[in-house]
């Protein structure tokens, strides 16, 4: 964290990742209490970035806003209140209000978040299956990965290898002994 990368309009939600079945939770509790928390920065036409969170209330999310979006950058969220204060930091902050079935508000909508996060959970429950909290952020970073590098923003299948490739430079991979 602590790069501002993101400028221009750029859009931003939470969602709940994960959880167990509801016949697999313990008896007496209810809710949401296994579920994972994701914000993600989705820049229109542009690169996504996605946050593993403890909770969607404000101080979850400011931080990380302020720490990855220029203060130039027009932001657009759903209707949720943790946006409303931390909005003010930035050029404009317009909202789509769901409750209502507002999906476009003027230039302001979340289609293109949306989009990413129907991208991510079809590939979690159709291809990866489970995944615990410990993984999570690895998860999320191969997707935004895949949605950052897309032919639909000029990057062909040469261009996303040597991408991928230019993270091994360095590295080495070691196993760990089991003694």
């Amino acid at each position: 964290m602590g790069v501002q990368t993101f400028g221009s309009e750029l859009a931003i939600e939470a969602f709940n990742e994960g959880g167990v079945s509801r016949f697999a939770v313990p008896t007496g509790i209810k809710g949401k209490g296994y579920m994972n928390v994701v914000v993600t920065l989705v820049e229109r036409g542009g690169e996504a970035r996605s946050f593993h969170t403890a909770g969607h209330r404000r101080f979850d999310v400011e931080g990380l806003m302020v720490s990855n979006i220029k203060k130039e950058t027009a932001i657009m969220t759903d209707e949720a209140l943790q946006y409303r204060a931390v909005g003010r930091n930035f050029a404009s902050h317009e909202f789509v209000n769901h409750t209502n079935d507002e999906y476009v508000h003027g230039i302001a909508t979340t289609n293109t978040i949306e989009g990413f996060f129907s991208i991510f959970k079809r590939g979690m429950r159709g291809v990866y299956q489970h995944c615990c909290e410990k993984h999570l952020h690895c998860y999320l970073a191969e997707f935004d990965f895949r949605y950052s590098n897309c032919v639909k923003l000029g990057v062909d299948d040469v261009a996303r290898a040597d991408r991928s490739l230019k993270g091994i430079i360095g590295k080495r991979l070691t196993y760990a002994t089991t003694a």
